[in-house]
Parts: structure tokens; sequence; C-alpha cells
């Protein structure tokens, strides 16, 4: 099992929740980050650092977002140490549906 950065990090990308990984699994796009699946031990400590809630534990609603964070983590930069979020992070935190909208496979690299 795995934890999952969910769509709700898109357009935001706080990542106080890298920091915390005892495993150095956050990989690091233009606007999101995500998590290497196959690297993530389930401890669960970057779920209470993201301020928004955007990581949950995995679950099959998930795969898609699974199957891209595996392909994702093999060419977007690992990441460790944390930043400033996008700068109108604020402006996308409640928004529904960010995968549609703001995810697209051609737009993936950084």
């Amino acid at each position: 099992m795995t934890h999952v950065v969910t769509q709700a990090c898109i357009k935001c990308k706080y990542t106080d929740c890298v920091e915390v990984c005892p495993v150095s699994c956050f990989y690091e796009g233009r606007n999101m980050v995500i998590i290497d699946p196959d690297v993530c031990i389930d401890c669960g400590v970057c779920v209470a650092e993201c301020p928004i809630g955007a990581i949950r534990p995995e679950n099959p609603d998930h795969a898609d977002m699974i199957t891209t964070a595996r392909k994702l983590s093999k060419v977007w930069p690992n990441i460790t140490h944390a930043k400033r979020p996008l700068s109108d992070a604020d402006d996308y935190k409640d928004e529904d549906d960010k995968w549609d909208k703001y995810f697209k496979e051609e737009n993936i690299d950084l």
C-alpha cells in the first residue's frame, strides 16, 4: 500500500510534506508534487503536513493517479526540502476536478 498525492495538489504545490518523508519519495512537477508508489513505505507522516489534505491512503479511485505517479517519478526531480507554494495556490486550493482541467499528459514536464 502507498499514499497518493491527489488532484487537490494540482495548481497549489504546497511542499510541507516533503521534509518529513523518511524515504524521500516525493517528486516535483510544474504544478504539483507526487509520491513514488514504489518507494513510499506507507508511514503516513506526510498526511498531516499537507495544509489542504491532498495526501490520502491509496484506494481504488486513485489507480490512474498512482499509475501516473509511478511514471513521473522516473522523470521528475526528487524534492526533499520545502519550497513556497505556487503564487496563486490559495485561489485553487478549494477547486474540484483539477485533474481534467489542469493536468494533461502532454503537459507533465517541468
